[in-house]
């Protein structure tokens, strides 16, 4: 299988507002695959499609640890957040090698779909919940460094700048858009 090229922060296409998926068919199942096989390789635990270039509203997620418990959510909506916060260091495939501490709600629940459309409530807390609500701002074209101040955020731009500059983090040429797929 191919992996799917991550974008990096500050490239324009992570601002995008993932649209709504439509069709649930087999292009949508290898998409996902597709998905999980990139955040698999790239050792992450969550990836948006926004990031890979792929504007629809699609995430997969994987906490565990022994990286067997796939999680797939299409248009997933959050209903509900705790009023009680809890702050994690957060990271992202798409801002390499920096971590930020980010305070998000403990617990939420979403409404998200299934490969046939078939709705799903889902309750999260700790971890889960987090990378939910990361995943889920990268479809709403808001990264984690959105969440700290301009100053650190104007920093790791700059190092992830000469990184690339350097060499130190490849430079991606873009991934094909499956608009017509999904």
């Amino acid at each position: 299988m191919k992996k799917l090229e991550v974008l990096h922060f500050p490239d324009p296409r992570l601002r995008k507002i993932a649209q709504p998926v439509k069709n649930f068919d087999k292009d949508l199942k290898n998409i996902i695959d597709r998905m999980f096989f990139t955040m698999y390789e790239e050792k992450g635990i969550g990836l948006a499609a926004t990031q890979v270039n792929i504007h629809k509203r699609i995430i997969v997620i994987d906490v565990s640890e022994k990286k067997n418990e796939k999680l797939y959510l299409i248009n997933p909506e959050i209903l509900s957040l705790s009023d009680d916060k809890d702050s994690m260091e957060e990271g992202c495939l798409s801002v390499p090698g920096f971590y930020e501490s980010v305070e998000r709600p403990k617990k939420i629940k979403i409404l998200t779909y299934d490969y046939d459309g078939k709705e799903i409530e889902l309750d999260a807390y700790g971890l889960l919940s987090t990378c939910i609500q990361h995943e889920i701002d990268h479809l709403n074209g808001k990264l984690f460094v959105d969440h700290i101040s301009s100053l650190k955020r104007s920093r790791i731009e700059t190092k992830i700048k000469k990184l690339k500059k350097d060499g130190l983090i490849a430079s991606r040429k873009e991934t094909p858009n499956y608009k017509s797929a999904v």
